[in-house]
């Protein structure tokens, strides 16, 4: 794929109507579906390799899965949506690694700045923030144990859910997060283009 500065338009425009439209559903019905983020992610690789041969559909699967990653753990390991995973990574093999990259840390941030807000405005910013550094201890003892240190943090598949103190459904829709993050990751990318 091209450099952050040569991202196209077309793959701008795709990935911002393609976050939009994730944004709506995600509000809607509280899921980004397959129909969305399938066909972008192939044809997000499909277009790395149109556009540059086989180095850009590596380039385009190497960002598929570098943006995804930090959301699959979020999925495995603390309950996050699947499909934001997906959009994701379907967002990177669009964009490539250095746009993706910037993009990334744009939705990360936008993604803490909305969960804090969502958490203060039901009251429970502190009950989340004791959650929040709860289990970054358990990841950084998990981290710094080695292979042992990963039993802390692996979800037990036989045991059946438990109720938590913080209702699922009422959880944050993740997809305006991506779209804000996306907005914010295109202009700082065109800023620096200058």
């Amino acid at each position: 794929m091209a450099e952050v500065a040569d991202i196209s338009a077309i793959q701008w425009g795709v990935v911002l109507g393609a976050s939009l439209a994730a944004a709506i559903t995600d509000i809607r019905s509280r899921r980004i579906p397959n129909a969305l983020t399938v066909p972008l992610a192939v044809t997000g690789l499909l277009y790395g390799l149109s556009s540059e041969g086989l180095g850009g559909l590596g380039q385009a699967a190497a960002a598929c899965v570098l943006v995804a990653l930090p959301y699959v753990l979020l999925f495995v390991f603390a309950g996050g949506g699947a499909g934001d995973a997906k959009m994701m990574g379907a967002i990177g093999a669009w964009l490539g690694v250095q746009a993706g990259v910037v993009v990334l840390a744009a939705v990360a941030v936008t993604g803490g700045a909305l969960g804090l807000l969502n958490l203060a405005a039901k009251r429970q910013l502190c009950a989340g923030l004791g959650r929040i550094g709860a289990s970054f201890y358990v990841m950084m003892v998990a981290l710094c144990s080695g292979r042992k240190g990963w039993e802390l943090v692996k979800p037990d598949l036989e045991e059946p859910t438990k109720k938590t103190d913080v209702d699922q459904t009422a959880a944050m829709p993740y997809g305006p997060a991506i779209f804000i993050g996306v907005c914010i990751g295109a202009y700082l990318v065109h800023s620096w283009k200058g």
